[in-house]
Protein backbone atom coordinates (compact mmCIF):
# COMPACT_ATOMS: atom_id res chain seq x y z
CA UNK A 1 0.00 0.00 0.00
CA UNK A 2 1.40 3.38 -0.83
CA UNK A 3 0.83 6.72 1.49
CA UNK A 4 -2.65 7.59 1.93
CA UNK A 5 -3.66 10.61 0.07
CA UNK A 6 -6.64 12.34 1.99
CA UNK A 7 -8.22 15.51 1.72
CA UNK A 8 -6.44 18.09 3.90
CA UNK A 9 -9.50 19.15 5.77
CA UNK A 10 -10.08 15.16 6.81
CA UNK A 11 -6.10 14.59 7.49
CA UNK A 12 -6.48 17.30 9.93
CA UNK A 13 -8.67 15.07 12.03
CA UNK A 14 -7.47 11.50 11.12
CA UNK A 15 -3.61 11.89 10.75
CA UNK A 16 -3.47 10.48 14.29
CA UNK A 17 -5.26 7.43 13.04
CA UNK A 18 -3.13 6.51 10.84
CA UNK A 19 -0.25 6.29 13.35
CA UNK A 20 -2.20 4.28 15.69
CA UNK A 21 -1.35 0.59 16.09
CA UNK A 22 -4.99 -0.43 14.77
CA UNK A 23 -4.24 1.25 11.35
CA UNK A 24 -0.83 -0.22 11.00
CA UNK A 25 -2.27 -3.58 11.82
CA UNK A 26 -4.50 -3.06 9.20
CA UNK A 27 -2.32 -1.88 6.39
CA UNK A 28 -0.12 -4.89 7.36
CA UNK A 29 -2.91 -7.71 6.83
CA UNK A 30 -4.05 -5.18 3.20
CA UNK A 31 -0.31 -5.76 2.35
CA UNK A 32 -0.05 -9.25 3.38
CA UNK A 33 -3.10 -9.79 1.41
CA UNK A 34 -2.36 -8.05 -1.81
CA UNK A 35 1.25 -10.21 -1.96
CA UNK A 36 -1.04 -13.13 -1.67
CA UNK A 37 -2.72 -12.62 -4.92
CA UNK A 38 -6.08 -11.96 -3.38
CA UNK A 39 -8.39 -9.34 -4.81
CA UNK A 40 -9.23 -6.62 -2.89
CA UNK A 41 -12.31 -4.12 -3.51
CA UNK A 42 -12.24 -1.33 -4.44
CA UNK A 43 -8.77 -0.64 -6.16
CA UNK A 44 -6.52 0.71 -3.89
CA UNK A 45 -6.66 4.23 -5.15
CA UNK A 46 -10.69 4.41 -4.35
CA UNK A 47 -10.37 2.72 -0.72
CA UNK A 48 -11.18 6.80 0.36
CA UNK A 49 -13.45 7.73 -2.37
CA UNK A 50 -16.31 8.94 0.21
CA UNK A 51 -13.69 11.22 1.81
CA UNK A 52 -12.22 12.74 -0.92
CA UNK A 53 -15.22 13.59 -2.98
CA UNK A 54 -16.95 14.99 0.09
CA UNK A 55 -14.34 17.37 1.70
CA UNK A 56 -14.57 18.00 5.45
CA UNK A 57 -16.06 21.17 5.55
CA UNK A 58 -18.53 20.32 2.57
CA UNK A 59 -20.10 17.82 4.87
CA UNK A 60 -23.72 18.26 5.09
CA UNK A 61 -25.55 14.17 5.02
CA UNK A 62 -23.95 11.49 6.08
CA UNK A 63 -25.66 7.81 4.63
CA UNK A 64 -23.78 5.25 6.39
CA UNK A 65 -23.29 1.24 4.56
CA UNK A 66 -22.26 -1.29 5.95
CA UNK A 67 -19.47 -3.19 3.66
CA UNK A 68 -18.20 -2.51 0.12
CA UNK A 69 -19.69 -4.24 -2.55
CA UNK A 70 -17.62 -7.86 -3.44
CA UNK A 71 -18.63 -8.42 -6.54
CA UNK A 72 -16.14 -7.44 -9.66
CA UNK A 73 -16.63 -4.44 -10.77
CA UNK A 74 -19.54 -2.89 -8.14
CA UNK A 75 -17.37 -0.60 -5.54
CA UNK A 76 -15.91 2.04 -6.07
CA UNK A 77 -15.37 3.79 -2.44
CA UNK A 78 -18.84 5.30 -1.98
CA UNK A 79 -21.43 3.44 0.08
CA UNK A 80 -24.54 2.42 -1.74
CA UNK A 81 -22.90 3.54 -5.58
CA UNK A 82 -21.73 1.25 -8.30
CA UNK A 83 -19.96 2.89 -10.93
CA UNK A 84 -21.37 4.08 -14.76
CA UNK A 85 -22.77 0.98 -16.31
CA UNK A 86 -23.16 -1.65 -13.81
CA UNK A 87 -26.54 -1.81 -12.66
CA UNK A 88 -28.47 -0.93 -9.52
CA UNK A 89 -27.66 -3.66 -6.80
CA UNK A 90 -31.10 -3.99 -4.77
CA UNK A 91 -30.82 -1.80 -2.25
CA UNK A 92 -30.03 0.99 -4.25
CA UNK A 93 -33.08 -0.01 -6.23
CA UNK A 94 -35.28 0.55 -3.22
CA UNK A 95 -33.37 3.97 -2.20
CA UNK A 96 -34.91 5.11 -5.27
CA UNK A 97 -37.86 3.54 -5.14
CA UNK A 98 -37.70 5.42 -1.85
CA UNK A 99 -36.76 8.89 -3.83
CA UNK A 100 -39.31 8.70 -6.05
CA UNK A 101 -42.47 8.24 -4.04
CA UNK A 102 -41.14 10.80 -1.50
CA UNK A 103 -40.65 13.50 -3.78
CA UNK A 104 -43.07 12.87 -6.41
CA UNK A 105 -40.71 12.25 -9.14
CA UNK A 106 -42.07 11.05 -12.50
CA UNK A 107 -39.32 9.09 -13.41
CA UNK A 108 -36.33 6.39 -11.40
CA UNK A 109 -32.84 7.18 -11.83
CA UNK A 110 -30.97 4.41 -14.08
CA UNK A 111 -27.40 4.72 -13.05
CA UNK A 112 -26.00 3.64 -10.01
CA UNK A 113 -23.56 6.13 -9.77
CA UNK A 114 -23.91 8.53 -6.45
CA UNK A 115 -21.04 10.71 -6.94
CA UNK A 116 -22.91 13.57 -7.77
CA UNK A 117 -24.67 13.02 -4.92
CA UNK A 118 -21.18 13.24 -3.05
CA UNK A 119 -20.41 16.02 -4.77
CA UNK A 120 -22.95 18.01 -3.23
CA UNK A 121 -22.33 17.01 0.49
CA UNK A 122 -23.50 13.87 1.27
CA UNK A 123 -21.17 11.74 2.68
CA UNK A 124 -21.20 7.88 1.46
CA UNK A 125 -19.45 6.43 4.23
CA UNK A 126 -18.88 2.34 4.69
CA UNK A 127 -18.07 1.00 8.16
CA UNK A 128 -15.67 -1.18 6.78
CA UNK A 129 -13.67 0.19 3.35
CA UNK A 130 -11.99 -2.98 1.81
CA UNK A 131 -13.42 -6.58 0.90
CA UNK A 132 -12.17 -9.58 -0.70
CA UNK A 133 -13.17 -10.88 -3.79
CA UNK A 134 -16.33 -12.98 -3.34
CA UNK A 135 -16.62 -13.08 0.51
CA UNK A 136 -18.90 -10.70 2.19
CA UNK A 137 -17.77 -9.07 5.47
CA UNK A 138 -14.54 -10.50 5.23
CA UNK A 139 -12.60 -7.46 6.06
CA UNK A 140 -14.82 -7.05 9.49
CA UNK A 141 -12.55 -6.90 12.75
CA UNK A 142 -9.30 -5.72 11.13
CA UNK A 143 -9.42 -1.96 12.34
CA UNK A 144 -11.40 -0.57 9.50
CA UNK A 145 -14.45 0.09 12.50
CA UNK A 146 -12.41 2.12 14.56
CA UNK A 147 -11.42 4.64 11.72
CA UNK A 148 -14.76 4.93 10.28
CA UNK A 149 -16.03 5.31 14.01
CA UNK A 150 -13.51 8.29 14.40
CA UNK A 151 -14.91 9.91 11.24
CA UNK A 152 -18.34 9.99 12.69
CA UNK A 153 -17.31 11.73 16.13
CA UNK A 154 -15.09 14.07 14.47
CA UNK A 155 -18.10 15.13 12.25
CA UNK A 156 -20.70 14.94 15.53
CA UNK A 157 -17.53 16.96 17.48
CA UNK A 158 -16.54 19.65 15.11
CA UNK A 159 -19.40 20.02 12.93
CA UNK A 160 -23.21 21.35 13.63
CA UNK A 161 -26.65 20.28 11.69
CA UNK A 162 -25.64 17.53 9.66
CA UNK A 163 -28.26 14.83 9.10
CA UNK A 164 -27.13 11.30 9.66
CA UNK A 165 -29.50 8.81 7.91
CA UNK A 166 -28.86 5.40 9.81
CA UNK A 167 -30.30 2.36 7.81
CA UNK A 168 -30.81 -0.85 10.01
CA UNK A 169 -29.61 -1.83 13.15
CA UNK A 170 -26.09 -2.07 12.05
CA UNK A 171 -25.64 1.68 11.17
CA UNK A 172 -27.76 2.43 14.12
CA UNK A 173 -25.28 1.04 16.85
CA UNK A 174 -22.49 3.12 15.10
CA UNK A 175 -24.68 6.24 15.47
CA UNK A 176 -24.72 6.35 18.72
CA UNK A 177 -21.72 8.76 19.43
CA UNK A 178 -23.75 11.04 17.20
CA UNK A 179 -24.62 14.31 19.50
CA UNK A 180 -28.34 14.99 18.96
CA UNK A 181 -28.60 18.01 20.05
CA UNK A 182 -26.74 19.86 17.31
CA UNK A 183 -27.33 17.18 14.63
CA UNK A 184 -30.81 15.59 12.94
CA UNK A 185 -30.69 11.89 13.27
CA UNK A 186 -33.46 10.27 10.65
CA UNK A 187 -33.48 6.01 11.48
CA UNK A 188 -35.27 3.56 9.43
CA UNK A 189 -35.30 -0.20 8.72
CA UNK A 190 -32.33 -1.04 6.26
CA UNK A 191 -33.48 -0.70 2.59
CA UNK A 192 -32.20 -4.51 1.58
CA UNK A 193 -35.37 -6.40 0.14
CA UNK A 194 -34.84 -8.31 3.16
CA UNK A 195 -35.66 -5.30 5.11
CA UNK A 196 -37.66 -2.68 3.34
CA UNK A 197 -41.06 -3.47 3.88
CA UNK A 198 -40.35 -2.72 7.71
CA UNK A 199 -40.24 0.79 7.42
CA UNK A 200 -37.75 2.06 5.35
CA UNK A 201 -40.24 2.47 1.91
CA UNK A 202 -42.38 5.29 3.24
CA UNK A 203 -39.79 6.37 5.46
CA UNK A 204 -39.24 10.07 3.60
CA UNK A 205 -35.79 10.88 4.69
CA UNK A 206 -35.19 12.40 1.48
CA UNK A 207 -37.70 15.40 2.15
CA UNK A 208 -37.14 15.31 5.91
CA UNK A 209 -33.30 15.92 5.11
CA UNK A 210 -34.05 18.49 3.00
CA UNK A 211 -36.63 20.10 5.23
CA UNK A 212 -33.84 20.11 7.83
CA UNK A 213 -31.21 21.84 5.89
CA UNK A 214 -33.63 24.60 4.43
CA UNK A 215 -34.25 25.01 7.93
CA UNK A 216 -30.52 25.61 8.36
CA UNK A 217 -30.40 28.25 5.52
CA UNK A 218 -29.12 25.85 3.16
CA UNK A 219 -30.22 24.45 -0.14
CA UNK A 220 -31.47 20.86 -0.33
CA UNK A 221 -29.89 17.52 -1.42
CA UNK A 222 -31.06 17.38 -5.56
CA UNK A 223 -31.63 13.37 -4.80
CA UNK A 224 -32.58 13.30 -8.69
CA UNK A 225 -29.61 15.04 -9.92
CA UNK A 226 -28.62 10.71 -10.41
CA UNK A 227 -28.98 9.73 -14.38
Amino acid sequence: MSEVQLESGWLKYLQPEFEAETMQSLRRFLIGEAQANKTIYPAQSEVYAALNTTPFDQVRVVILGQDPYHGPGQAHGLSFSVPDGVRPPPSLKNIYKEIVSDLGALTTPQSGNLTSWAEQGVLLLNSVLTVEAHQAASHQGRGWEQFTDRIIEVLSEQREGLVFMLWGSYAQKKGKVIDQSKHCILSAPHPSPLSAHRGFLGCQHFSLCNAYLKDQGEEGIDWLSVV
